[in-house]
Parts: C-alpha cells; structure tokens; sequence
C-alpha cells in the first residue's frame, strides 16, 4: 500500500555525512567513467578528420575521403539511440551499476580493435567495413553510458543539488575531448609517415589501460539510492521503452531538441573545424590542435558554472544568459580562426566555448529530472541519443559539405547559429511544462497501472 508521506519536522535534519560522502563518491566515479568512454569516442573524431580517410579509403580525394571518415564518425551516433535503448531497458530493470559495467567494457574494447586494424591496402574493402562494425559498438556503449553516468550523479545527489552533481558527469566530455586531443597532439610530432603507418594507433591502444582503471573505480560504486528504493519498492516496468514512447512522447521530442547546442556545436568547432583550417587555412595538425586544446582547458574551466547558474537562478533565466550569446561569439569565432593567426584563433575558440559550454552542464540536470526513476534511464537516454545522432553526429559531415558546396563558410557559421536556435525551441517549452524552480526541475507524477513510487 502506498502510504502518505510523513509530515516536514520543524527543524531539518543534520545532513548523514556518511551520505554526503557517498554522494561525492558517486560523482566522481560518473567523472572518472564519462571521461574514460569520451575519450575512447572522441580520438576518433580526431583520427577521421587527420588521418582515416588516407587509411581506410585509399584513392579517394581527399576531400571525399574526408566525407567518407567523416561518415564512419556518424555512424557512432547512429548506434547511440540504439544503446539508449538496451541498456536504458536493463538500467531501468536491473540497476545503473550493472548497465555501466558493460558499457565501459564494450567501448574499451572496440577502440582497442580499432587500434589493431589493418588499412585498405592489406585488407582491401574489409577495412573499411570492420571499421564502421566498431565505430558501431562504440556508439552503442556510449548510448548506453551517458544515461546511466548522469544518473549514477543525480540519484546520489542531495535533492537540491541535482544540477550540480549532474554537471560531474557532464564534465567527463570536455576533459576526455582535452585528453584526445593532447594524445593526438603529441603524436602529430611524428613525419607524416610515421603518424599515418603507426602513430595515429597509439591513443586506441592506450584506452586499454584507461578502461582498465575505470572499471577498477565503478566496480567499487553500490547502485544508486533511488535505483534501490525503486527496486525494493515496486515490481520493474517490463517494457521502459513502451512506458517511454506511449506516456511521455512529447517530453522525448523537446528532450531531444533540447540537447542540440550543447552536443552538436562541439563537433562544428573540434572536428569539423580541425579538418578545415589544416586543409584550406595555413595550420598545421600541431598547431590547430593546440588551438583545440586551450580552448577545451577554458571549457573545462567554464563549464561548471553553467550548472552552478542554473542553481541559483530559476533555469528559464540562466539558460537564455547562456545560450543567447552564441550568437556573437559563434560567428566571431569563424572570422578569428579564418585570419589564420594563431592566437586570435585561440581567443575565437575560448570565446565560443563559454555558452554552449555552460550550457551543456546544466542539460543533463535538466533531463534527469524529467522522467519518473522507473523509466528515467530509457527516457533520458533516448532523447539525448536521439539528439546526438540527428544533430552531433551530422555536425561534421554536414558542415563539411556546405563548404565543399558554397566554398565559404558562412553556411557552416549559419548552420551553428541554427543549432542554438532549435535549442531553444525546446528548452524553453521543457522547462514549461516540467516546472522552474530554483535549483530544480519539479518531478512527473509517479507512473500507475501497477506501478506505484513517485520520482524524487
């Protein structure tokens, strides 16, 4: 029987240290994993705009080849959703923990093997097939990590501080992009021939060690509070997904808008941009991608603050201050780095880096308040999957081919400020309809139709 809950006391409670500590604990282990998997996913964003191309589809120009990698990066996302789904559905059945285990096993795996493959010119058309079959396991395990990560963070957390441990997980994406980058800037030292035959494998083969260290730490982490209550508590939805799709598909569709600046816009200006100012501006791969890395050291910096805003501020607020702002600094960015002129190349990037940025570390506090705890995995899961394959993951291909087709990059500059615009297009009616307060986002009413609980 569902009882009613107990009467507020007067005088709040001491904070369980004990509780606080393990909060802490659970947002670290989300960091440490979220920056492991992202690492592992973005080296080879790295690799197809340095270096896939000339490996895997030998002959090509190196315009097409680039489309080409450029393809195979996609298909990562195209897998995401699908990743959502499988380990949304056992998250949601069997517990985060057990979902995350897998999760960082099957990514450590793939981009070891991609590590190991062989090119087109020893295994002719196979290599380019084996390639995509991985890039698809990695995108299915990164699928499958985002979700639980966040939510390993939030379940943990003290109920008003949501926003803030969501922004640990988070904060795994700019520092695992930073960690590629610098991995790929040390080995871009190498002469050509060297980078193309042996180098550009070294940082899938290192990933190994990394996971190994990753697993070490979530192995240690019990399931979340809120996962075991739901558990103890109610008998499991059957079909999250069925849940997700038939009760909450509007709330899937503005999730799904709602994450575009904050997933594709890093891609717009890491990938596609790497790739563009080393093939048609006087950059160096050294160069540019040091360009890169200080920018991603000033969104490792800024980011935080961005969850922090959304604390203190009720959300509506802090996101416009956010993300209206891109505006400028997106297409001022374009303008510094197309001087070819290094350091206003960096202040163009750190400069652009601050919205989407702050912006990206409060999304993930805002969809993990979203759904009810017994389908909030698959829920939030799937809108974020979604939105990384239809907007992240055509980022670079398509930015790619506006320039190959207008030979400006105005169209590329205008397709970013199109990503802030749908961003808001969804955020705003989200937030809407779930409620804004300060600090939190007001939970769904709990599922029915044999399911009892409320979400948090």
């Amino acid at each position: 029987m569902q009882h009613d809950t107990p009467a507020v006391p007067d005088a709040p409670a001491e904070p369980d240290p004990r509780l606080a500590r393990d909060a802490r604990r659970a947002g670290v282990t989300a960091f440490v994993g979220t920056t492991i998997e992202w690492f592992d996913f973005y080296i080879y964003g790295s690799a197809s705009a340095l270096v896939l191309g000339k490996i895997f589809f030998t002959g090509a120009s190196p315009a097409v080849g680039t489309l080409a990698a450029f393809a195979t990066f996609w298909v990562g996302f195209l897998a995401r959703p699908l990743g959502g789904v499988i380990f949304g559905h056992f998250g949601d059945k069997y517990g985060r923990k057990k979902a995350l285990v897998v999760t960082l096993t099957m990514m450590g795996g793939a981009t070891f093997c991609v590590g190991l493959l062989p090119g087109y010119d020893q295994i002719g058309a196979a290599a380019p097939i084996l390639l995509v079959l991985l890039r698809m396991v990695q995108g299915v395990a990164m699928g499958g990590e985002w979700g639980g990560a966040v939510l390993i963070a939030t379940e943990y957390a003290p109920p008003k501080k949501k926003l803030l441990y969501g922004a640990f997980a988070q904060q795994g994406s700019p520092v695992g992009n930073l960690l590629a980058t610098l991995a790929f800037l040390g080995i871009a030292q190498l002469s050509d021939s060297a980078f193309e035959s042996w180098g550009w494998r070294v940082p899938f083969l290192f990933s190994a060690v990394l996971v190994a260290v990753g697993l070490f730490i979530r192995l240690r982490l019990a399931e979340t509070p809120e996962m075991q209550e739901a558990l103890a508590r109610n008998k499991p939805v059957k079909l999250p997904i069925k849940e997700v799709l038939t009760r909450y598909p509007r709330l899937v569709f503005l999730g799904v808008i709602a994450g575009t600046a904050g997933v594709a816009i890093t891609y717009v200006k890491t990938t596609f941009a790497l790739s563009w100012a080393t093939s048609d501006l006087d950059f160096d791969r050294s160069g540019f991608l040091t360009v890169i890395a200080l920018a991603l050291v000033v969104q490792v910096i800024v980011q935080p603050f961005g969850a922090v805003l959304a604390s203190k501020w009720p959300v509506r607020k802090a996101v416009l201050w956010m993300l209206i702002p891109e505006f400028a600094v997106l297409p001022l960015m374009f303008v510094l780095v197309g001087t070819g002129n290094f350091w206003l190349a960096v202040l163009g990037m750190g400069l652009a880096t601050f919205p989407h940025a702050m912006y990206y570390a409060a999304l993930a506090g805002i969809l993990a308040r979203v759904f009810p705890v017994e389908v909030r995995y698959t829920g939030m899961s799937l809108s974020y999957q979604l939105c990384t394959t239809v907007f992240a993951g055509t980022a670079p291909i398509v930015s790619q081919y506006l320039l190959n087709t207008f030979h400006s990059i105005w169209p590329v500059v205008a397709l970013g400020l199109a990503y802030t615009a749908i961003t808001l297009a969804g955020v705003l009616p989200l937030l809407a309809r779930t409620g804004d307060t300060r600090a939190q986002i007001k939970p769904l009413r709990r599922l029915s139709s044999g399911v009892r609980g409320s979400a948090p």
